[in-house]
């Protein structure tokens, strides 16, 4: 138990680690989601909170989405990408200021996180190719900057 204790917070240091070292022009970054086998292992790389992919054969995975950990009205990243299928939308916001993630297709709302502080939230949707919107439906936040583009292969 204590080594499962050990592994769970030197996981959640380095995720964090990774969302702090991105870049201050959101507008070059780009995520590609994570897809999660049967395992639930993930890759990852060191650039711009980017996570890597491992192929599960069925479509879908998990969709990695943090706030700014600063308390900006901003994600880490505005451009994210994943496969088609059912995917998890994991948020992780480390700062005081309350944030979500909405998934939205033009004016069609597809899922949405919880609203959370200091915490993590999570959701699944099904997804088809094509170019979506993500962003935080918290009053204003959406309106100061805080969305960006899924783009589903």
């Amino acid at each position: 138990m204590k080594r499962l204790t050990v592994l769970l917070l030197v996981c959640g240091l380095a995720a964090f680690g990774l969302a702090a070292c991105g870049s201050d022009n959101n507008d070059n970054n780009t995520t590609t989601a994570a897809t999660t086998g049967t395992t639930g292992s993930t890759g990852a790389s060191g650039a711009s909170g980017a996570t890597g992919a491992s192929s599960n054969g069925g479509g879908g995975g998990t969709i990695k989405v943090a706030a700014d950990p600063s308390g900006a009205l901003k994600y880490t990243t505005t451009k994210l990408t994943a496969n088609a299928g059912k995917n998890k939308v994991a948020f992780t916001n480390d700062s005081p200021v309350p944030h979500d993630v909405t998934i939205q297709k033009g004016s069609t709302e597809l899922g949405a996180t919880k609203v959370v502080s200091n915490g993590s939230a999570s959701t699944s949707v099904s997804l088809k190719p094509g170019t979506y919107t993500y962003f935080c439906s918290v009053d204003g936040h959406e309106q100061a900057g805080m969305k960006g583009t899924l783009t589903v292969k």
